[in-house]
């Protein structure tokens, strides 16, 4: 782990580097002032350690300075209440009160490391397509082969299951795995736009279409050329627009509200609802010719509590990231705790699974998290 110690005392600085040597597994760089390390650091660091009164540019300004890039633990002998809490809101993860012991010192970086290792290792798993989805349930399975079998071809595919199911986790993994991968993915959900301003998202307007139209917008269809447009709760889109959405997938082109010129679009379409769309059919509120247009392809996710061989899995990866996100030390559950998870019945899917990992990591005491600390009960 290559660190490097910002310290404008040499006494201080040359205490550290000799204390510091002790430890082969650190590789320690000291800079005398932020500006001098501000043209030296680079990629190769792993962590920044930095006092905060200093000549140039004090440690505030030079957290300020790094943006992020680095990890940072702060060493000063007179903090105030004020700089310890600007210091966090720059993502600073331990705020050290001179003088200090080398123990206590070393013990910070360990934690860091730590962290950094679990970053890492998380950074790995997402670029891996295949461990998107964690657990090894059958019905994880099952979906998975034809959800794969779909990915290599441009057919359109209906993602169906309740609400919190993870459909658009489904829907980016089959465009991840696909000739379009390196394309656009845009989502949009229908529930979430008024009504009157659905046509616009979709096919985008230009400067003068209606009032508020003060400059030409592309609309998702475009944006998402050459890649993969994602219609989530496609239940909900007004019967009105389902027939220029049904004809902009047959002409495969795009005319934007107020123009008369059409715009070639090459896209592939995933849609899903969590609604009876036979019902809708019959009921007079969707489009039998647009759903046969969208269903090429129908994907069944199954509900979580169908997949129980997931839920630990996905709750320790889950616990792993929250801790790392929060700057916490890695927790993890009880027994009793997971035996709780395993008996809850998750009418939330996935999504209640995720939020009740990230109540229990913030509001947990200890590092490992009790059954009572989940507050599921009220939730049965």
């Amino acid at each position: 782990m290559k660190i490097a110690i910002v310290e404008d005392d040499i006494n201080m600085r040359k205490s550290l580097e000799i204390a510091m040597s002790d430890y082969q597994e650190f590789e320690i760089v000291t800079f005398k002032n932020a500006v001098d390390a501000l043209k030296k650091l680079d990629d190769s660091f792993d962590l920044v350690i930095t006092d905060i009164n200093m000549p140039k540019m004090d440690g505030i300004e030079f957290v300020k300075e790094l943006g992020g890039k680095y990890e940072v633990i702060i060493m000063t002998g007179n903090a105030t209440l004020s700089r310890a809490i600007e210091s966090i809101h720059l993502g600073v993860k331990d705020f050290l009160l001179k003088p200090f012991d080398i123990d206590t010192l070393v013990a910070a970086i360990e934690r860091e490391a730590k962290v950094q290792k679990v970053k890492k290792s998380s950074a790995k798993r997402s670029k891996n397509k295949t461990e998107e989805f964690l657990g090894s349930s059958e019905a994880l399975s099952k979906v998975l082969s034809i959800a794969n079998k779909a990915a290599k071809t441009d057919a359109s595919v209906l993602l169906l299951g309740e609400s919190g199911v993870g459909k658009e986790v489904f829907a980016s993994y089959i465009h991840k795995n696909s000739p379009r991968a390196k394309k656009p993915f845009v989502a949009i959900n229908m529930a979430a736009i008024p009504e009157n301003l659905i046509e616009s998202e979709l096919f985008g307007f230009e400067k003068g279409a209606f009032t508020d139209a003060q400059e030409a917008k592309a609309g998702q269809f475009e944006l998402a050329n050459g890649g993969t447009l994602f219609l989530d709760e496609i239940g909900e889109m007004p019967y009105g627009v389902q027939a220029k959405l049904l004809r902009a997938l047959q002409e495969k082109e795009v005319r934007r509200l107020g123009s008369s010129k059409a715009t070639k679009i090459d896209i592939r379409v995933i849609s899903a609802t969590n609604a009876n769309l036979d019902e809708k059919i019959k009921n007079g509120e969707f489009r039998e010719d647009l759903y046969y247009r969208l269903n090429t392809i129908p994907l069944h996710i199954p509900p979580l509590r169908e997949r129980k061989e997931e839920i630990l899995a996905i709750a320790n990866a889950m616990v792993t990231q929250n801790c790392v996100k929060y700057g916490f030390e890695i927790k993890t559950f009880s027994d009793e705790a997971k035996n709780e998870l395993l008996a809850y019945n998750w009418p939330g899917n996935i999504r209640e699974l995720l939020s009740v990992v990230e109540r229990s990591v913030i509001l947990s005491e200890n590092k490992e998290i009790q059954k009572d600390e989940l507050f599921l009960d009220t939730r049965k």
